[in-house]
């Protein structure tokens, strides 16, 4: 067969593979139908990897049926020359009807301006152009009375799901196995088509793209970027639900935000909206899972800086903004609980958030009551009067009928008549008492009721709403010591909780029905302990922890400290935060406490030198953290091995510092709190007299005890609060 054949073939071949596509497709064929009010040129414009280069294809192969001379050009090979692309397009000048297809036009951009006002002039009355960019065209096309009638500018979007699961079945990828696919791909022919080449995963297991796909996609979908600022800003975006530039501020610096910031909203792959700068879901997908595989401590350290530049938005947002900034925050953190996740992130422009109104009393007694009884309504009438601005009412949008509510009570006293008038509150207060008793200037807080009859408790846009309300409220309080959160439905939002670090302390009998209390000690963990955890995305317990590591930590605790005190080696105010603070490895009384801490870790660096393998692990630990190298790979080469030899020597040095602190931490044991405080499981419960005790974990204190070293609260200029 000649080459005429095979490239017919060929072209037949693509154009039937062609996926949707059907308005790009009828703008082209209309064109070459040679119609008298079809446009003479067309600009396709997309991200990379969208499909303009299949669209350029099927232009061609339309052409060629329709017997017109076709003129491919690939901009590539020009160099940006005027000369060039004048030769390789000649052919075009010298034949009535040619088509000239010019692929990856945003190669040789610069010359727009000329090929528009100069080149395409020369070209015959019937010629057609169609040009392919991953830059949208200057707009002086439509601008030009003269140009505006013969233009189409064509913007080729992602694909739908239904679109995406008609190529990945025409691919061949059974049904039952698309679903990942399509939720990795964000709608990009090519990110499908990759994906659809991995393996499928083994029964049960998740599937995750391969190093090699990423690799492609990112050289595809992004290209060659202008430094590695510039690659950090993209490793930001794809992180963020939205990118203004205090974010970028915040984890690049004042130095190159604004450059990049500008640098960014020029991207095919960026999409400027008034909330800021989102990426294309294909985009956003292969960043971050490139990120990270490629680097795991990168994809981390910029998680916890866009974890905590999230709180300091929240805590500076008006009140009519700060949901929405909450709901920006729990982005970051979507796929960390699964499909089945109770909360979302998304936006419910259906239902408002609004103060209690006189009015709504008698609706929020009456939904008390439709939802868990007479109790918990006697319960809510009593808070109403004590604390009416603790309510928060929600109602569709339109609409002055509550259709919710739930409270945030702020406690400073146990008061007989709180107590008398609701006994999740006067089980709480026992319990709190009883374990870690509030100091000067401390206050409880607690989100009481979760009310939406019909749909009571289970998953909803009210309930969204609840939690970022509820969220908000814990980042911008000062001076909370404890708080809780009461669900009648403690079985559906048990791990949920865990998660979130909320443990279930008690369950108490109101009326005949259980409410279950979830609580924290702020004290433990400071909000913007939590917040940095988040970030990096550590696994909170699924039970109340027992202190199996040093002192009263468990061992979990202990070891994320751990590694969390070498990364912030050279940032001091983070590492006067660390939880190792409260381990033996700092003797009590200590004047200067993060001094005796790096101390005892540079103790345990020391010791690992006992063996040639602990030597090369105790240089891989002092290049990367000690020496602060800028990149892994940087440390790799400071020390002179290979990538993968480095964090072999790595892994092992963080596996055997952590076993040397341990030591080291045994040899010191803490003291043991005042006996004033300590308690037996016996007397844990005794003042609760309606508290059904969760086993063996009301004998384990979640809350801080006396006497225990509370971590120092950051300051306002500390990185916890400047990422």
């Amino acid at each position: 067969m000649g080459a005429t054949g095979l490239a017919g073939r060929l072209a037949e071949a693509r154009a039937g593979a062609l996926v949707g596509r059907e308005p790009e497709r009828a703008v082209l064929d209309r064109m070459l139908s040679g119609a008298g009010d079809a446009p003479l040129v067309a600009y396709l414009h997309g991200p990379g990897g969208i499909g303009k280069s299949s669209l350029v294809r099927y232009a061609a192969w339309r052409a060629g049926l329709a017997g017109r001379r076709v003129v491919q050009v690939d901009a590539r090979f020009l160099d940006a020359n005027p000369r060039r692309l004048e030769e390789a397009a000649a052919p075009a000048c010298a034949e009535p009807g040619a088509v000239l297809l010019i692929d990856t036009f945003e190669q040789c951009q610069r010359l727009e301006t000329w090929l528009r006002e100069t080149f395409l002039l020369r070209l015959p009355e019937d010629a057609l152009v169609v040009l392919a960019s991953r830059v949208a065209p200057d707009p002086e096309w439509s601008l030009d009375p003269g140009w505006a009638p013969l233009f189409a500018e064509v913007a080729v979007r992602p694909f739908d799901a239904a679109q995406s699961d008609t190529l990945l079945a025409a691919r061949g990828v059974p049904a039952e196995q698309r679903g990942p696919f399509i939720a990795f791909a964000g709608g990009s022919p090519l990110a499908l088509s990759l994906a659809a080449s991995v393996p499928a995963a083994a029964p049960g297991a998740p599937w995750e793209p391969t190093g090699e796909v990423l690799t492609t996609l990112v050289e595809r979908l992004v290209g060659d970027l202008p430094s590695a600022v510039h690659r950090r800003a993209l490793e930001v975006v794809a992180q963020a639900y939205v990118t203004r530039e205090p974010l970028l501020r915040a984890v690049l610096g004042e130095t190159d935000a604004a450059t990049v910031f500008s640098w960014l909203r020029q991207q095919p792959y960026i999409e400027a909206t008034p909330e800021g700068l989102h990426p294309h879901d294909a985009v956003r997908a292969t960043l971050e899972a490139d990120l990270r595989w490629r680097d795991p401590e990168r994809y981390d350290d910029i998680r916890v800086r866009i974890s905590v530049a999230g709180l300091q938005a929240v805590r500076a947002a008006t009140e009519g903004d700060a949901l929405v900034r909450v709901a920006e925050w729990m982005f970051l953190f979507r796929n960390q609980s699964g499909p089945d996740a109770p909360y979302a992130w998304r936006a419910h422009p259906h239902v408002e958030d609004t103060p209690l109104r006189p009015e709504d009393v008698p609706d929020v007694l009456r939904m008390a009551e439709e939802a868990e009884g007479p109790a918990s309504a006697a319960a809510a009438e009593h808070w109403v009067r004590r604390q009416p601005s603790a309510f928060r009412v929600y109602r569709y949008t339109g609409s002055a009928t509550p259709t919710g509510f739930m409270a945030l009570l702020r406690l400073e006293t146990p008061l007989p008549e709180d107590r008398a008038g609701d006994p999740v509150v006067a089980a709480f207060w026992d319990y709190v008492e009883t374990a870690a008793p509030l100091g000067p200037g401390e206050h409880l807080g607690i989100r009481r009721f979760a009310v939406q009859p019909g749909r009571h408790q289970r998953p909803s846009p009210l309930l969204d709403l609840i939690s970022r309300r509820t969220i908000a409220e814990e980042m911008r309080t000062t001076g909370r010591a404890v708080t809780a959160t009461v669900f009648e439905d403690g079985e559906r939002w048990r791990r949920y909780m865990a998660g979130a670090g909320l443990l279930e302390v008690a369950a108490v009998d109101v009326g005949g029905r259980k409410q279950h209390i979830f609580g924290r000690d702020w004290r433990r963990q400071t909000v913007e302990q939590w917040v940095r955890d988040r970030g990096r995305a550590v696994p909170a317990p699924t039970e109340l922890p027992t202190a199996d590591g040093p002192g009263d930590l468990p061992r979990t605790a202990f070891e994320e400290g751990v590694l969390e005190a070498l990364r912030t080696w050279h940032t001091p105010r983070e590492f006067a935060t660390s939880v190792l603070l409260r381990s033996p490895l700092v003797p009590p009384g200590s004047p200067d406490p993060a001094a005796d801490l790096r101390g005892a870790i540079s103790t345990a660096l020391g010791a690992l030198q006992t063996d040639p393998a602990g030597v090369k692990a105790h240089e891989a630990l002092t290049a990367t953290y000690i020496a602060a190298s800028r990149t892994h790979k940087a440390a790799a080469r400071r020390l002179g091995v290979p990538y993968g030899t480095y964090r072999r020597h790595l892994a092992l040095g963080k596996e055997r510092l952590i076993e040397q602190l341990l030591r080291q931490s045994a040899k010191t044991p803490a003291p043991a709190p005042p006996r004033s405080h300590r308690r037996s499981e016996a007397t844990a419960g005794r003042h609760c007299p309606r508290i059904y005790p969760r086993g063996p974990a009301m004998s384990i204190p979640l809350l801080a005890t006396p006497g225990l070293t509370k971590p120092s609260s950051p300051t306002p200029g500390s990185p916890e609060l400047r990422a």
